[in-house]
């Protein structure tokens, strides 16, 4: 229903302003776009009446009245006391098996992104992490490169390691086949391209890190939108790719296409933009990309129960918050403030646009290194849990916003380590 939902609402806003989904660019419209395929950040058109399908806290809404029809209502205690708003009772990890999933995050090892280790002065740490560093690339060993990211990438060697490990080597067959989505764009208008460019304009464009990347930005989302290897994903994916109909041929199967044939429809604009800092040519920007999303973030934005989806991720980080944290957790609750409505947005964003971008790659670093999404709620409850103080004292969901509206000054590996190895259990 969720999915109906969603093709209503890009239904409606095509009859509404009388836009079809797709139709092909007369000549001198496909000429200009080509031109100005490197701006096309330069382009004011007029997007008022254009709006998002959806926002993420339509999409909270959703997973709230989540239930499992075969589950009777509290007659089991383990779930019976879960005061959050997630109601659905998967199986999440508690803080011990988080540590033995995590365990590379210990106090006692080296990691980037601590200015203090006490075991081992950072300068040492950071020159010996480098020389390995180079090895495993020497080596193209992506199993290697993957362990080795856990602790976290040097600058200089991130792009080359994320490419390993995500098996990217942008030959000259994939060059060409983003080629061939570039003239997909150039041919033909969808209507969702409208929707790209006001999700940019609205987000990165007034991003103090990521404005100078506009162009970028909708280079490797049009080409993004017509790729439809991206369908691959669905196969493992409880999601199922929106169709829609040829011109007056409705609900005649042969004449179905998938549209759009991929895009996610809110602010998933956010995962490419801190890519940009890493890779500078539109080819494997745009693969690197594609292959972060249809690993991970397809996951925030669809209905699921792995452990990586983001009903188990809302679960995990309730879980984390009441089991840890009881007496903040209740206080939120009772004063209207419940954490997850305000920790949603950055988990389904995996924090781009929060945290400032040295500490998302040090994030980021970690999400490749595990292949799993989890860090992202115990991240979302270690700051509730650094904040815990300040939140003891607000007495509403406002003020409670506002204790957590900033979280560029954040140290992701500082946090998530005293979280996760200083908290009593």
């Amino acid at each position: 229903s969720w999915e109906k939902r969603i093709l209503k609402s890009l239904n409606s806003m095509c009859t509404e302003l009388n836009i079809p989904l797709a139709q092909k660019r007369p000549v001198n419209e496909q000429k200009e776009l080509l031109n100005k395929w490197n701006e096309m950040g330069t382009d004011e058109p007029d997007l008022s009446l254009f709006r998002p399908v959806y926002a993420p806290k339509d999409f909270l809404e959703v997973l709230m009245n989540l239930r499992n029809p075969n589950y009777e209502n509290g007659e089991q205690p383990s779930f019976r006391n879960h005061l959050g708003l997630i109601q659905v009772p998967l199986k999440v990890k508690d803080i011990p098996e988080l540590k033995e999933d995590f365990s590379e995050l210990g106090l006692n090892i080296g990691q980037l992104g601590i200015d203090d280790s006490a075991q081992v002065p950072p300068e040492l740490f950071e020159n010996e992490h480098v020389r390995v560093g180079q090895k495993v690339l020497a080596e193209q060993d992506s199993a290697a490169a993957q362990q080795y990211v856990r602790q976290g990438c040097p600058t200089a060697l991130r792009a080359d390691l994320w490419a390993l490990i995500l098996n990217i080597s942008n030959q000259p067959e994939d060059i060409l086949y983003y080629e061939q989505l570039k003239s997909n764009v150039i041919q033909h208008n969808l209507l969702v391209d409208s929707l790209i460019y006001k999700d940019v304009k609205l987000t990165a464009s007034n991003d103090d890190y990521y404005f100078v990347f506009e162009d970028y930005l909708y280079q490797v989302l049009l080409c993004f939108s017509r790729d439809t290897s991206v369908l691959e994903h669905f196969t493992y994916s409880s999601a199922t790719p929106p169709k829609s109909y040829i011109q007056g041929k409705l609900g005649m199967e042969e004449y179905a296409v998938f549209y759009p044939p991929n895009v996610n429809y809110n602010s998933f604009i956010l995962s490419v933009a801190p890519l940009c800092f890493l890779y500078h040519e539109p080819s494997k920007l745009y693969q690197i990309f594609r292959e972060m999303y249809v690993r991970f973030f397809f996951r925030l934005h669809s209905i699921s129960s792995h452990p990586s989806g983001i009903v188990s991720l809302c679960l995990l980080f309730e879980t984390l918050l009441q089991t840890h944290l009881p007496q903040l957790f209740y206080h939120l609750r009772e004063i209207g403030a419940q954490p997850l409505r305000i920790s949603f947005k950055w988990m389904v964003r995996a924090f781009s646009g929060y945290l400032a971008t040295d500490q998302l790659l040090l994030l980021w670093d970690r999400i490749l290194g595990y292949n799993s999404l989890e860090i992202l709620a115990v991240l979302a409850a270690a700051v509730f849990a650094f904040r815990a103080v300040n939140l003891m004292e607000v007495t509403s969901l406002a003020a409670a916003e506002a204790v957590l509206a900033d979280l560029s000054t954040l140290k992701v590996m500082p946090l998530l380590q005293i979280f996760l190895f200083a908290t009593v259990t």
